[in-house]
């Protein structure tokens, strides 16, 4: 009889123990961050880090990948608590997460992976955008405006503001001195670069702050239980609304898609199993409706806590798992830790975050090869800034399935008299609707004396608008059309083997 295997060995263990270590001390600034950038308590980014690791680290999916709550979540999820409050958070994410785990049960997860990277690019460029811009308000101690345009359109006053203020330029040199770390720490020496950024970042101007006797805001901390909020049956009857509905599809969706973007970025990291799309689909469901059950912050997989899993040498789940355990020992033991941390240094953190998402070095070399794409991840970004991530991806989307559309639809129209003097118009290729122009150009310019015969044998494709079109314009001339059928254009199409 084979001997038993046990089934994490002596090495992976240390290893995965190791990268836990690691991934907790990248997450838990970010969890903090996240939520009081989402303008919610402290304590519900961590319930959403501690879930991503219990929870969603034993399931199925991605066996590298972390969860927990997102900065590209950030401005929905704050315009969400502004306008149905902090009470239907809950309700909002459970719903979001039952969408999420039909989605997977219906094998829909490997469709988000034919999402065009130019959307994904200027998804994040948007997100980035408005994170940078939303946390200036935050890093100098004032409220942000709602809309993206208020932001943009208000930071003059902003300057004005904290120009004027000690205080405010206080809390403005607190946060550029983290900008400051975080990028001057990638520069250090290998066994410096150990200790997380964003760890040793908040750690030093926080550890500063408390020695110069600094006053600026800090988190406010009160512990996990009392945090946890779960949905009343008001909240839950309130996700009728059209408003609602909407909200939830865009949490639905925006994480979805996030989630299996960070695993297709994921999956290039590693030579290990690949993602299961749909069983990372429903695990990141799962761990949504939970959520969502405690009034916590919506959750998506993390690509800077599942690369930093990886280059820690995490060999299986056990290290995401053992994260959220560390989050849970630390917010329960020491809670007056975190209350410490001045916001102006989370807001750092996250302004350099944000920054990351926008690909300025991709921008000009991608213009230069295709211009389009370019386009697209341009619209598509700025769009977010000036509405909401959920409408700026689907104007996205939408130019980026017109564009191929576009690209794809490829008609010729040849004229050449016979010997009795009729015109045979020849079309070849894909006729749809956004040729017509052309098409109708090239028809009206022909002779008005002249008998005319449509011949449309050579089309690959003809759709409803070009034939209903082409049908009336031959009425109206007299000319005359033959009958095509998918079948008589796929025998066209076909090579001759004569």
């Amino acid at each position: 009889m084979p001997s038993l295997k046990p089934v994490i060995n002596r090495a992976d263990l240390r290893r995965d123990v190791l990268a836990s270590l690691v991934v907790f001390l990248v997450a838990l600034p970010l969890c903090v961050g996240v939520a009081v950038a989402s303008g919610v308590p402290a304590e519900l980014g961590l319930v959403t880090g501690i879930v991503g690791g219990l929870v969603v680290g034993f399931l199925p999916g991605s066996r590298f990948q972390v969860s927990g709550p997102a900065a590209g979540l950030t401005v929905l999820v704050y315009e969400a608590v502004h306008e149905f409050g902090l009470g239907a958070l809950g309700a909002l994410v459970l719903a979001a997460g039952l969408i999420q785990l039909a989605l997977g049960a219906l094998r829909l997860g490997r469709f988000f992976r034919a999402i065009t990277v130019a959307v994904v690019q200027g998804m994040l460029a948007g997100i980035g955008l408005v994170l940078v811009v939303g946390q200036l308000y935050t890093l100098a101690g004032a409220e942000q405006p709602r809309s993206g345009i208020d932001k943009l359109t208000e930071l003059p006053g902003l300057v004005r503001d904290t120009a004027a203020s000690g205080t405010a330029l206080a809390a403005a040199a607190i946060g550029a001195a983290t900008i400051a770390l975080l990028v001057l720490w990638q520069r250090l020496p290998a066994r410096v670069r150990l200790v997380p950024a964003p760890l040793a970042a908040v750690t030093l101007v926080t550890a500063v702050t408390a020695a110069t006797g600094v006053s600026v805001d800090r988190v406010e901390v009160q512990g996990l239980l009392p945090a946890i909020q779960p949905p009343g049956t008001g909240d839950l009857a309130g996700l009728g609304s059209l408003a609602a509905l909407g909200t939830v599809l865009a949490f639905a969706l925006i994480a979805s898609a996030e989630s299996l973007f960070s695993a297709a970025a994921v999956d290039r990291m590693h030579d290990g199993p690949r993602t299961d799309y749909d069983k990372e689909l429903m695990a990141q469901g799962v761990g949504n409706t939970v959520c969502g059950a405690l009034g916590a912050l919506p959750m998506t997989a993390v690509i800077v806590r599942s690369s930093a899993n990886i280059q820690a040498g995490a060999r299986t789940k056990l290290s995401r798992v053992l994260h959220g355990l560390w989050l849970v020992l630390f917010a329960a033991l020491l809670p007056a830790a975190i209350g410490v941390i001045p916001l102006a240094a989370l807001a750092g953190v996250l302004i350099h975050a944000g920054a990351k998402l926008i690909p300025v070095k991709d921008l000009v070399p991608l213009w230069r090869a295709h211009r389009g794409e370019a386009a697209i991840l341009v619209v598509t970004a700025l769009a977010i800034v000036g509405t909401n991530m959920f409408e700026g991806v689907l104007l996205g989307i939408a130019l980026a399935v017109i564009k191929s559309a576009w690209e794809t639809s490829h008609v010729h129209l040849d004229v050449h008299e016979r010997t009795d003097g009729r015109l045979i118009v020849a079309l070849t290729g894909s006729a749809t609707f956004l040729r017509l122009p052309r098409m109708l150009e090239t028809l009206e310019a022909l002779p008005q004396d002249r008998p005319v015969e449509l011949d449309l044998t050579g089309l690959r494709h003809l759709d409803h608008a070009c034939r209903t079109t082409l049908e009336s314009w031959a009425r109206q001339r007299g000319a005359t059309v033959p009958r095509v059928t998918p079948a008589t254009m796929a025998a066209a199409a076909a090579p001759d083997r004569s």
